[in-house]
């Protein structure tokens, strides 16, 4: 009889470290059937998600109470759609607001399905207390960072480290002249949920605006993901920027980044790849101001950004709330392009940095390595 896996995202990074797993499960077992809350990268496997991602995609306190009862009704379809599913194993990652919910409602009325989360909630930066409810029905927690053990092992809770895939060599070779133009590239991530491209494009654009009156010899690449490659480049059209292109294939984002002077970019993950090509950077952030207070009280770190919160001073430099803005982002990005020694010395921190949480083998092949024993139980 065939396994069941059902994949359990709540957003397009969510759906991109899961696709990485389960392209590695799938050279362990190609006789698995999928269902998915996922996106294009799930999609690209061939497989099928309930509903689309942007519908549950919410940032700060004030969205989601104002969305309260939309997000209520997906996590009852999403719970009713697993039921309906049945499967062996619910693989949820990260977003641990939506996806521990379902995954608690359906371990509450079928007890036998096994839960394995991947990206831990981050309770060593605020509500610590949240892992003493997740012992009750997370089966198997998959960290990707090592330090991150201690607070799953207190309370007796089976967990991994897996490392981060975002960490792991990029070895494909591509050409992306037709993209670089000759030019310098600098590459730009204004993130993936349409709140924080409605928020920090116009910024981007600003500043692109800002560098084209000083120089001539850049172009600026947004990273972008398929399902908002459209948007962005009817944005960019709009703007009638010469300089600037969007580029939403994983492999030709991976070499543009490889091949980039310098990033702009939002702050989340998507830092510790830009750390992991080398690539001298600085993180941009900007929410609404009750969300950013509200944070700022729960939140147990000083740093935005896991490279400074790790070293507990700043490494990479943060431009949040009111210093993310044009002005500010063009007087830091030139200050790095002025002083190469600085832009050097960020590399050096942030590449000694990663040697201490990269795991040794590939994350994606340990963490189907678990799904496999859980399939085989």
């Amino acid at each position: 009889m065939k396994k069941k896996v059902f994949i359990l995202t709540g957003e397009a990074s969510g759906d991109k470290l899961a696709s990485t797993v389960i392209s590695k499960l799938n050279q362990y077992n190609d006789k698995i059937d999928y269902l998915s809350v996922g996106g294009s990268n799930l999609s690209k496997l061939g497989i099928k998600s309930i509903f689309d991602l942007n519908e549950i995609t919410y940032i700060g306190f004030t969205s989601v109470i104002l969305n309260i009862f939309k997000i209520k009704k997906k996590i009852d379809h999403t719970v009713n759609e697993i039921l309906k599913f049945d499967p062996d194993i619910i693989f949820s990652v990260d977003s641990p607001d939506f996806t521990l919910r379902v995954s608690e409602k359906v371990k509450k009325i079928k007890s036998n399905i096994k839960i394995i989360h991947y990206v831990a909630p981050q309770v060593w930066i605020w509500r610590e207390n949240r892992v003493k409810r997740f012992k009750k029905f997370v089966d198997h927690f998959l960290l990707l960072f090592d330090f991150e053990k201690k607070f799953f092992d207190k309370e007796n809770i089976k967990n991994t480290f897996v490392g981060h895939p975002l960490l792991e060599k990029y070895n494909s070779k591509i050409d992306i002249a037709n993209i670089s133009k000759g030019k310098k590239i600098i590459s730009l991530f204004p993130g993936s949920r349409f709140s924080e491209l409605k928020t920090l494009f116009p910024i981007l654009i600003d500043f692109v605006k800002l560098m084209n009156e000083k120089f001539n010899e850049y172009i600026f690449v947004f990273h972008s993901t398929d399902e908002n490659k459209d948007l962005i480049q009817k944005m960019l059209d709009d703007f009638h920027l010469k300089n600037a292109e969007v580029v939403s294939d994983k492999d030709i984002k991976s070499e543009i980044l490889l091949n980039s002077i310098f990033a702009v970019a939002k702050s989340g993950t998507v830092s510790l790849e830009i750390c992991n090509a080398k690539v001298p950077s600085i993180i941009i952030y900007k929410i609404n101001f009750i969300n950013f207070m509200i944070m700022k009280f729960l939140v147990k770190v000083n740093f935005a950004n896991i490279i400074n919160i790790i070293n507990n001073k700043e490494i990479i430099p943060e431009l949040l709330q009111s210093e993310c803005n044009s002005k500010e982002i063009f007087k830091s990005v030139q200050y790095f392009l002025k002083n190469p020694n600085f832009a050097k010395k960020q590399v050096e921190n942030c590449s000694l940095t990663l040697d201490q949480i990269r795991s040794k083998t590939s994350s994606g092949e340990e963490a189907a390595k678990i799904l496999i024993k859980y399939l085989i139980i």
